[in-house]
């Protein structure tokens, strides 16, 4: 199974650019199933259910969350009804919606976990043990497994990737905005990467006006940050081939596109 997934998307202009490339990339790559990261695609906080239904309209298959997951009120209203938006597995038990849900495309069945981590974010559930949990549940369905794992500590998400390596087909971290260049298949099978990066704002700071940003930092006052709606936009993502049989991630690549790395198709 062959599985493209998109880094968080960053308001109207990662929906934008989104819109742009996916065709382009999936043409390239042939994607069985596309997933992407939606916690920030209302203007960087949350997602509403007409962004969610025009980011299946695009052609994204399963919408992953994270810390921002219930920014957008109207989230409650719509999240236990639809079929393809999970939110974090570790949040609350009182959370509503689910944090695993299964894809099955091209006659092959995919399931998807979202989980939150702990280290320097709010504390939730051990996304460890809510792994180990769900891990069983999915295996039960397909060796096909993959794993959005939404952390702001490096540390965390390497740990993340050692604890599912050869029991998750594909764990990739998300949240800080910025790609890593570690992507790789660890020994046991399952392709790894610490941040996918975003899908936004590219001339900002991980994606919030830098004006604002620069602000906060020279003052040391507070202000707000918001996510501009013009501008050159960078595109992020992982593509990954998984063999249906085994489970075991057989490639992966790193995707980057922006006007500094053009796309190749």
């Amino acid at each position: 199974m062959k599985v493209l997934f998109i880094g968080d998307i960053v308001g109207s202009i990662g929906r934008d650019a989104l819109e742009s490339y996916l065709p382009r990339l999936k043409k390239k790559y042939q994607p069985d199933a596309v997933i992407a990261n939606g916690e920030n695609a209302a203007a960087g906080r949350g997602i509403t259910k007409a962004i969610y239904q025009d980011l299946l309209f695009m052609g994204v298959d399963m919408v992953t969350m994270g810390n921002h997951t219930w920014d957008q009120k109207e989230i409650f209203d719509f999240i236990d009804e639809v079929d393809y938006l999970i939110r974090p597995a570790n949040f609350s038990a009182e959370a509503p919606g689910r944090g695993m849900a299964t894809l099955t495309k091209n006659g092959k069945t995919l399931s998807v976990i979202n989980l939150h981590g702990r280290v320097f974010l709010p504390p939730h559930d051990d996304p460890f043990q809510k792994a180990d949990e769900l891990l069983a549940e999915a295996k039960a369905i397909s060796p096909l497994v993959f794993v959005d794992f939404h952390a702001e500590a490096t540390s965390e998400k390497i740990a993340m990737g050692w604890h599912l390596d050869g029991r998750a087909s594909v764990v990739v971290g998300t949240h800080t905005h910025v790609q890593t260049a570690d992507s790789r298949i660890l020994p046991g099978g399952t392709a790894y990467i610490s941040d996918v990066g975003m899908t936004g704002p590219y001339d900002e700071v991980l994606g919030m006006s830098k004006e604002a940003v620069l602000y906060r930092f020279k003052t040391n006052m507070p202000t707000r940050f918001e996510v501009p709606k013009r501008g050159r936009a960078v595109v992020s993502g992982f593509f990954t081939e998984i063999d249906d049989e085994t489970g075991k991630a057989i490639s992966c690549e790193r995707i980057y596109i922006n006007e500094d790395h053009p796309f190749r198709g």
